[in-house]
């Protein structure tokens, strides 16, 4: 792989991070950093990863400056015809109109460069037709209208941009995305205006990515050129700009065809003309002006990562709200359940009824027999007190859980809601209350823990003698007592309660130790509340789920760290394709033109690949100066 290939790539891939990038949450600085990765993307679709794929293309010069500037009067001098549009009326350039050679018409015509605006061809006389008013409307909105006309150097062209300081939104974004895809910059001021803050804004940007500015100080009174001059000169050498070469234009009576002097652009002209027939220069500046920008791009895209890592400690911020809330909820439940709560009343009637808080002190073998005697008498028809029992609890333990995942949202989405970032991600969606398919959930984790329960009774009574006392009792029965032990922890009951839990708590014990012995009830008792933990967990965890299509999104996409590594690759990659410089080649492929908008039929492009007319044309086309001569 070629380094400028290799460079390619790290390119296409840092476009991939910045592409990939979330910013959704109002917070600090994400505003800005939006704008920052969006201005990234275009200039590298717009002007790096052209200019990396095609070093020696011709130049793109981009005349811009404030309202009132005289931009379009300079174009139009420049080229020494009224092309662009001038008036009073601002905003004046509704559409940029880029002039090339005919020679450079493949260049432009394709989507080389812009692919985002379309081309709209013209010629002088149509231009001229549309600065009149006969037809204002021709251009289309989003595009670039191309006229090609000899009296254009070849290798330069010249863009006449929008206002930066425009009243419009649109031609604000438009000129600075036009001044991004430049190569160097034709910045027009004027004596009134040189020292306002939006132009300097521009300057200092084309300061921090070294690209090359020719300055215009326009409209000068007659007899202040020195001193204009001269402070215009130590304000841009204060700001890394001391090497730009200034022009003065002297304010000058226009012709009646609002035309200045061609005197009073001579020296512009002749600079422009001078880096177009110079190959080595052309060369130098395409060469500085791309490596400023990848430069800039790199530091963009830091700053980009810094406003995604305080998005994702927000997001994360927000899910620890949530999880907190509903792990709060889990751990009541899991109180709840070993304080003896789920004992109350009419479960610890029950469980009474049935055993008797007596049998703790009779003799394990009589105590035994009498309980096999009641289960007798169940089967037998009398009442069921273990069903009851595992009713009340089943239905306690529903109530709890219910209750709590009701708190837990309730809390979470007051907590959420306390910060300005959170009301807004939750703006639409209420998740105050619990989902509407809690309870179900909450019923079939119940039965579903008592499955559990007697699949690791049935696995612990392996032994025939075991399965013999758990067939005799009955695994609901066994499962029930289970259950007892697990709930009767004493933490949460007082007086007669206390007496009743704990006594009816030893007894299910002391029925679980008779069949399985001390040591393996320990252990199904433990299974059996990590168990129903879990499961709680579980079901606490899938309330708070219902934040993930709200958090997720932010989650999701370009890390922090990776767009740093892909701005750090690219910078390496740049540096080792400057150590190995590849022999530029002027020929044109298929692929240097393809996707071009329709051209009419005075100015179209070759663009099914007809390298020999290209290069024919560029035989034939030579630059004012050899024609001049």
């Amino acid at each position: 792989m070629t380094p400028t290939i290799a460079a390619l790539d790290r390119l296409d891939a840092l476009r991939s991070a910045l592409g990939g990038v979330a910013l959704p949450l109002s917070i600090a600085g994400a505003d800005a950093a939006r704008d920052a990765r969006g201005a990234a993307v275009r200039q590298i679709d717009d002007y790096v990863e052209p200019r990396l794929r095609h070093l020696d293309a011709p130049l793109l010069a981009v005349v811009g400056g404030s309202t009132g500037a005289g931009k379009s009067t300079l174009v139009n001098a420049l080229i020494g015809v009224p092309v662009t549009r001038t008036g009073v009326i601002r905003p004046t350039t509704r559409q940029p109109i880029l002039l090339h050679s005919p020679a450079d018409a493949a260049w432009f015509g394709s989507t080389r460069i812009l692919p985002g605006l379309a081309r709209v061809t013209g010629t002088v006389r149509e231009a001229t037709a549309s600065r009149a008013g006969e037809d204002p409307d021709a251009a289309q909105i989003g595009s670039v209208v191309l006229v090609a006309d000899e009296r254009v150097p070849r290798d330069l062209a010249i863009l006449d941009a929008p206002d930066v300081d425009s009243i419009a939104d649109e031609n604000r974004l438009l000129a600075a995305q036009l001044l991004a895809a430049a190569d160097l910059w034709l910045f027009a001021t004027t004596a009134n205006r040189y020292a306002d803050a939006v132009p300097w804004r521009l300057l200092d940007d084309a300061a921090a990515r070294d690209i090359t500015v020719g300055v215009v100080l326009n409209r000068v009174p007659p007899g202040a050129e020195g001193e204009v001059e001269a402070d215009l000169r130590q304000m841009l050498g204060e700001r890394g700009l001391g090497a730009a070469p200034v022009f003065v234009v002297t304010e000058s009576p226009l012709d009646d065809r609002g035309m200045l002097p061609a005197a009073a652009v001579a020296p512009i002209r002749a600079w422009l003309a001078g880096i177009a027939g110079d190959r080595a220069e052309r060369a130098r500046i395409a060469g500085r002006t791309l490596a400023g920008a990848v430069s800039r791009l790199a530091v963009t895209a830091r700053t980009v990562a810094e406003a995604r890592d305080e998005q994702i400690v927000t997001v994360r911020d927000l899910r620890d709200t949530v999880e907190t809330a509903y792990d709060d909820a889990a751990a009541r439940v899991g109180d709840a359940t070993r304080d003896g709560v789920l004992l109350r009343g009419e479960v610890l009637a029950r469980w009474q009824d049935y055993v008797g808080t007596s049998d703790v002190f009779r003799t394990i073998e009589s105590w035994y027999s009498r309980a096999r005697d009641r289960v007798v008498a169940w089967l037998q028809g009398q009442p069921a007190p273990p069903v009851e029992v595992e009713h009340e609890i089943e239905s306690g333990l529903h109530a709890v859980m219910v209750d709590e995942a009701g708190r837990a949202a309730s809390d979470a989405w007051q907590r959420v809601r306390h910060s300005a970032v959170g009301r807004e991600l939750t703006a639409g969606v209420d998740l105050a209350h619990p989902s509407a398919e809690l309870s179900e959930r909450a019923s079939l984790l119940v039965r579903d823990w008592q499955l559990a329960l007697m699949e690791l009774i049935t696995e612990q009574a392996a032994g025939k003698r075991t399965k013999a006392r758990v067939m005799s009792l009955g695994l609901n029965v066994i499962t029930v007592a289970l259950m007892v032990v697990v709930f009767a922890s004493t933490g949460g009951l007082t007086g007669g309660e206390l007496a009743i839990a704990g006594g009816s708590a030893v007894v299910g014990q002391k029925l679980l130790e008779t069949i399985f012995g001390e040591d393996a009830v320990r252990r199904l008792a433990a299974q059996a509340r990590d168990d129903l933990d879990d499961r709680v967990r579980s079901l606490m965890g899938a309330e708070a789920a219902r934040w993930d299509a709200l958090l997720t999104p932010v989650e999701q996409g370009t890390t922090g760290d990776a767009l740093r590594d892909a701005a750090s690759e690219l910078e390496a990659a740049m540096r080792e394709a400057a150590r190995a410089p590849e022999p530029p080649s002027r020929e044109l492929q298929r692929s240097d033109v393809i996707e071009a908008e329709a051209l009419d039929d005075d100015a179209e492009a070759p663009l099914e690949g007809e390298a020999d007319e290209v290069r024919e044309l560029e035989r034939g086309a030579g630059s004012p100066t050899e024609r001049d001569r």
